[in-house]
């Protein structure tokens, strides 16, 4: 199963030049079920650290070499908000004071209490695994929720996509889509337009194979009145009313064969006829072409033009099916819910586990299309009159493609992540409510890559 992206586990790190009570720190520390690593001197660290760091700094003052606030001051530079715990002699207390001023985390003076030590250091990683976290939160927030149509999910495959669709939001080179029926290619069409220059032009959107033949050349490029029987009036074209925006052209393999070599024109020239007219109209436009098939393969065949499937295939971009990026599902789930609840005035009852782990097994053949008419279901007509997927979830085909072992993770993950929402992230209160050892969770949470703080105050972390 693919995992989500989560930020890496925090680590401490114990700087002290006497060897003897580094191991007999990094023993109390394992026995204390906190990961720690040392180090005898702070210019053996200082290179691995960077504002990414995942980890908290635990430094004696006074070393050979590179001290201990000299250590801080570096720290400070690279990432003002990694904690960072003087370990003190009795007369280095007010420089240790003195360091929280200008935002050491915390000190603690020899001869310290391990548990004591212990117990900071807690409070100093999560204090970090916050940090990290939000900046990553606020990351996606900028990649995610601009005005517009948005590209939902955490799923490395719509990592991928969202860092591909990134990379060619200012190209000017048209583009190519590809995806299955029902995957969204007018969603990232849209926000391809939405965020991009071209925002502040018309999208235009033809469904090739949706206009009638003799109708699909007056629908692009526009006629002259008396162009043709029935053109009693002008009509502008759907090239022309894009210009200085975004046409998207979805189901481009039903487009005529005669027509092709006239888009091709289009596409090379920048500039558009009306029918029955001799005057050239410039475009400055994008073209975003849509297909569910594999146009090479057409253009092989002779039933696409070749030139017309290289001039359109500069830029191509492949959308994942959602059965690739299953992990997706209970999030995109939720949103087309809230979406429907509130166009229904209708409440959503919380997903049971079992219900979650139908959604995640279904291979959803009609992709995000069929996932969205289910959501709009369920908030209409509630649990026991939509879930109907039974017959496709345990079919041979589904049996052989995830192992006993998968579906029992995935079905576990599910529990924890129902009982993580149910408790608001109170870590004491899933232990209770699963039955489960402290450690026994949080090594569940780690290989699942759950982090408490996306339930926290109810709030379920999407990431978008």
């Amino acid at each position: 199963m693919e995992k989500t992206k989560s930020p890496p586990p925090i680590t401490a790190w114990f700087v002290d030049d006497e060897s003897s009570l580094r191991k007999s720190v990094a023993q109390s520390f394992m026995l204390a079920d906190v990961a720690l690593n040392t180090a005898a001197a702070a210019a053996e660290l200082l290179p691995d650290i960077t504002a990414s760091f995942a980890g908290v700094i635990i430094t004696d003052i006074n070393m050979p070499g590179m001290s201990g606030l000299e250590f801080f001051n570096k720290i400070k530079e690279i990432d003002p908000d990694i904690p960072v715990i003087l370990v003190t002699g009795h007369g280095d207390i007010s420089m240790a004071v003195e360091a929280i001023r200008h935002g050491a985390y915390d000190f603690i003076e020899k001869p310290f209490s391990v548990d004591e030590l212990v117990d900071i250091t807690r409070r100093a990683m999560e204090k970090r695994s916050l940090t990290l976290e939000n900046r990553q939160l606020r990351q996606d927030l900028a990649d995610q929720d601009a005005p517009g149509p948005r590209i939902l999910g955490k799923t490395a495959a719509t990592q991928r996509l969202r860092a591909t669709l990134k990379t060619i939001l200012e190209t000017p080179a048209d583009i190519l889509l590809q995806g299955e029926t029902g995957v969204g290619k007018e969603l990232v069409s849209r926000y391809l337009h939405e965020q991009s220059h071209c925002r502040h032009g018309n999208f235009v959107a033809i469904n090739c194979g949706a206009v009638p033949e003799n109708l699909i050349e007056s629908e692009l490029f526009g006629h002259e009145s008396g162009a043709f029987t029935g053109a009693d009036k002008l009509r502008i074209g759907k090239f022309e009313h894009a210009n200085g925006g975004t046409l998207f052209l979805d189901e481009i393999e039903s487009m005529p064969m005669t027509l092709q070599v006239k888009i091709l024109r289009v596409l090379e020239e920048r500039q558009v006829e009306r029918l029955g007219s001799n005057k050239l109209v410039p475009l400055n436009i994008r073209i975003i072409a849509a297909t569910k098939v594999d146009l090479k393969a057409l253009a092989d065949a002779g039933e696409f033009r070749q030139d017309l499937y290289y001039r359109l295939n500069v830029v191509s971009v492949m959308i994942p099916p959602l059965r690739e990026r299953i992990e997706d599902v209970p999030l995109l789930f939720e949103h087309f819910a809230l979406i429907a609840s509130a166009r229904y005035q209708r409440e959503i009852i919380p997903l049971s586990p079992a219900r979650r782990l139908e959604l995640m097994q279904h291979q959803w053949p009609g992709n995000v299309r069929e996932l969205r008419n289910m959501a709009e279901r369920y908030v209409i007509m509630g649990e026991e009159n939509t879930f109907d997927l039974a017959e496709t979830n345990y079919n041979d085909e589904l049996q052989g493609r995830l192992t006993l072992p998968e579906k029992v993770e995935m079905f576990e993950r599910s529990l924890i992540e129902t009982s993580l929402a149910r408790c608001q992230g109170n870590i004491k209160e899933v232990m209770v409510e699963l039955g489960l050892p402290r450690k026994t969770l949080y090594d569940k949470l780690k290989k699942y890559s759950l982090s408490r703080n996306h339930f926290l105050n109810g709030e379920m972390g999407a990431g978008s």
